[in-house]
């Protein structure tokens, strides 16, 4: 009921910022901190109310939709793949960001190389063990700072968190980068995600505050 009762809230909330005239802005601002954001030195954690347990035997990541080589790779096989480290801010809708993010895992573009998307794949639809979803354009999954985490601060990424693996698109809205992540697929059309359905911009850019749609 509470978990029901906070995708209600969610879902008003974005439903009350469209009603007053709340609008994406027709120019990114430039600084490092997106407007209507704050810093935080904590890093509060928000889901779905739902944080399953993996175990990683039984962990498992598909890559697939229009890929000359669909890819389902478990725990070991993922973390024999290129590893990466990166830094980068983190910014949630809610309005906090948190500088300085220390990130360890597999970047976006190591898998795009491993499935080989087709000319037509336009978009990236990602889902979680928990549940969730939500849909990224591939251009934006294609800078040099996404990737799958499993590591944050040279630990690995928790449950909370995320853990044990969750995607990390720092140039957008956190709610972007799923946890728990089960699924990555390559579509030639945009399907909404989970709070993109529910009143959110598709693409949820922090400096044109891309929060509504």
């Amino acid at each position: 009921m509470s978990k029901q009762r906070y995708i209600e809230a969610k879902q008003r909330w974005a439903e009350k910022q469209k009603a007053a005239g709340f609008q994406p802005r027709a120019v990114a601002a430039t600084d490092r901190l997106p407007p209507g954001q704050k810093l935080t030195t904590g890093f509060p954690v928000l889901d779905l109310g739902v944080q399953p347990e993996i175990p990683l035997p039984e962990w498992k990541l598909t890559v697939d939709g229009l890929v000359e080589q669909p890819a389902t790779l478990d725990w070991e096989q993922f973390g024999a793949l290129p590893q990466v480290t990166d830094v980068s801010d983190f910014h949630c809708v809610t309005t906090w960001s948190k500088y300085d993010c220390a990130w360890g895992g597999v970047a976006f573009t190591t898998l795009f190389e491993l499935v080989r998307p087709l000319p037509e794949a336009r978009f990236v639809y990602f889902t979680g063990y928990d549940g969730y979803s939500t849909n990224v354009p591939l251009d934006r999954c294609l800078d040099d700072d996404v990737l799958v985490a499993t590591r944050f601060g040279g630990a690995p990424v928790t449950r909370e968190h995320g853990g044990p693996a969750r995607v990390i698109i720092p140039k957008l809205y956190a709610w972007k980068g799923a946890k728990f992540v089960r699924t990555i697929t390559f579509l030639a059309e945009d399907r909404l995600g989970f709070w993109e359905v529910r009143g959110y911009h598709a693409e949820g850019d922090p400096w044109k505050e891309e929060r509504y749609a």
